[in-house]
């Protein structure tokens, strides 16, 4: 039996294979900008989560849940050449994340009570500014908070190349 596929089979076969593959698309992540937390009422001011591991390419979405919060970059907490932010108060800010590394980032009006947290976006590279990140100088309950934060990232491996 002699196999015959004309051009227009192979054409159509090749659209079905296309159509069919999975697209492997960037992720997004959403985090909320809180008063109080609802998982602990004693915890005000925070960033839910506080730590999110993403990819690079994925989106992180801060979302204005309460008013009176912002989000923005900690000076010295990001990858040499990665780009910033800084969301306005009361406003949604959405960051796409490419290169890897550790982010810091804060609420304005609300990091000297602690609302603070960490993105870490894994990939090759990753741990190039850990210790920089780390030895970012810290006052007051934003000290407190950081030092719980990169506990928990060495305590669940987050901070392994």
């Amino acid at each position: 039996m002699k196999l015959i596929i004309d051009r227009r089979t192979l054409i159509a076969a090749s659209a079905a294979a296309l159509i069919t593959r999975p697209a492997f698309a960037a992720g997004s992540h959403d985090v909320a900008m809180l008063n109080k937390d609802p998982d602990d009422p004693k915890a005000r001011m925070v960033f839910r989560p506080n730590i999110i591991v993403v990819q690079p390419g994925d989106t992180i979405n801060f979302l204005a849940t309460d008013r009176g919060h912002n989000c923005e970059i900690v000076d010295g907490m990001i990858p040499d050449g990665a780009e910033g932010w800084k969301g306005k108060i009361n406003e949604e800010i959405s960051v796409t994340l490419d290169q890897p590394g550790f982010y810091g980032f804060q609420c304005t009006p609300h990091v000297s009570q602690g609302m603070v947290g960490l993105i870490v976006v894994d990939g090759d590279g990753k741990m190039g500014n850990y210790e920089d990140a780390k030895g970012v100088r810290q006052r007051g309950q934003a000290k407190r908070a950081w030092e719980a934060i990169w506990e928990t990232v060495e305590a669940d491996g987050i901070a392994a190349a």
